[in-house]
């Protein structure tokens, strides 16, 4: 049926229905709708793309077009979107954090909020900018947004109008991060989990009251988190994965408790992605200085656990791109800035490219084909083999202008989130 047939309030209603998916034993749980790219990664923080669009066989010529493009103050947060609007978070003038809407379709801005929000990064950081990291999620009508002094905003997703403000440092007494709040929030079962005020916390998603608080830290240094937490069935057991800047931990996700826990090697607290469901037990990560790591997570009885490392292949080292897993094999854009593809079984690369590309990749899958956007702009589609590198195609699509945001897919919309814009194609 035409869209333009139906009632567009009818039309909400019907893909809020089914966006809401009860948790039944799944690896990984989600409550978004197969459409859209409501938060960080994807529908389910994976990258992994379920909906029954189809991929384009080649990334050339009429396969991927631009729709539309506008630009925007300086960000690496990726864009999101939902019902028909694209979001995105930059900073102005070192001085603010905006949040503007925009149509899908047409690039329309539909509206703009802003608060004053801007902070500098120490050392290494700061060469490229401080600009607002952190990627919102939209649910349920609202757009829940990390702002850098450790502030978390909610809006009503159609208007902009705020609906509630946290300020951690104010409300738990806690210094701002020194690299700034980098976490994207989870918004699941009326609760929204993320890292910040130096510690793990659960938010009441109605209100923004506290939960629960769990693994504090006061160091502003170290006390905050590079990476974005996790729901996830492991050992047969709900728990929120959390990956801190020296360790890796399930949580329960009810009353914070910690389940588990495990040191992770980094150089300087570099562990920076979102931790990896494998099976029903295993969890992968990997670190700038540490290396490629598989843990094993077993339950010992009523709320107790072990954990014990699998395997870590050392000259494997992760960077800031989160991987994706096929199969029985983890795609994996290291350190030095290749591909590596790893067998799950062993820690083992079952290859490694020759070529050498930007510092980072964002990446999606679906089933057996994978889609990369490279820092230095330029999109790659290639093939999930084991046996090599196949890589179907590749394309630019932004010149001059770095691409740090993770690339976002709405049905056949690629969303595109350069430093300084952002661009919708169209792939067929």
């Amino acid at each position: 049926m035409h869209p333009g047939l139906v009632d567009e309030r009818f039309l909400l209603m019907i893909r809020h229905l089914f966006s809401f998916v009860i948790f039944s034993g799944l690896t990984v749980s989600s409550v978004f709708s197969e459409e859209g790219w409501p938060q960080w990664r994807g529908p389910d923080r994976t990258g992994a793309v379920t909906s029954e669009t189809a991929w384009p066989e080649k990334l050339g010529g009429d396969h991927l077009t631009e729709i539309w493009k506008t630009s925007l103050d300086e960000g690496y947060s990726a864009p999101v979107s939902a019902d028909g609007r694209v979001y995105t978070v930059a900073t102005k003038g070192e001085q603010s954090e905006v949040v503007r809407a925009f149509d899908l379709e047409t690039g329309t801005q539909l509206w703009e909020a802003s608060w004053e929000g801007a902070m500098k990064v120490p050392f290494f950081a700061n060469k490229n900018g401080s600009w607002v990291r952190s990627t919102p999620t939209v649910t349920d009508g609202a757009i829940y947004v990390g702002g850098m002094r450790d502030v978390l905003v909610k809006l009503d997703s159609a208007t902009g109008k705020e609906i509630w403000r946290v300020d951690f440092t104010e409300r738990e007494g806690t210094e701002i991060p020194s690299f700034g709040h980098v976490c994207s929030p989870l918004v699941e079962g009326g609760a929204v989990y993320l890292q910040a005020g130096l510690a793990v916390t659960k938010l009441n998603a109605e209100t923004g009251e506290t939960i629960w608080r769990s693994m504090e830290d006061e160091r502003a240094m170290f006390g905050s988190a590079f990476s974005s937490p996790m729901l996830a069935q492991v050992a047969g057991t709900r728990q929120l994965l959390v990956q801190a800047r020296m360790s890796l931990a399930g949580l329960d996700p009810e009353t914070g408790k910690e389940l588990w826990s495990t040191p992770v090697k980094a150089f300087r607290g570099m562990n920076i992605l979102t931790p990896t469901v494998v099976g029903g037990n295993q969890i992968f990560t990997a670190s700038y200085g540490g290396g490629s790591f598989l843990f094993t997570i077993e339950k010992e009885g009523e709320g107790k656990f072990s954990v014990k490392q699998t395997w870590n292949s050392e000259k494997l080292e992760g960077y800031m791109g989160s991987p994706v897993v096929v199969g029985d094999h983890v795609y994996l854009h290291g350190r030095d800035k290749k591909l590596h593809c790893i067998e799950l079984a062993t820690g083992k690369a079952a290859w490694s490219t020759e070529e050498v590309f930007g510092e980072y990749w964002s990446m999606m899958n679906k089933g057996d084909r994978i889609l990369a956007l490279d820092q230095k702009g330029e999109l790659f589609l290639f093939r999930a083999d084991p046996g090599e590198f196949q890589l179907v195609d590749r394309k630019v699509v932004s010149t001059g202008d770095p691409t740090w945001a993770h690339v976002g897919l709405d049905g056949n919309r690629v969303l595109i989130r350069s430093l300084k814009g952002l661009k919708v194609m169209q792939w067929q």
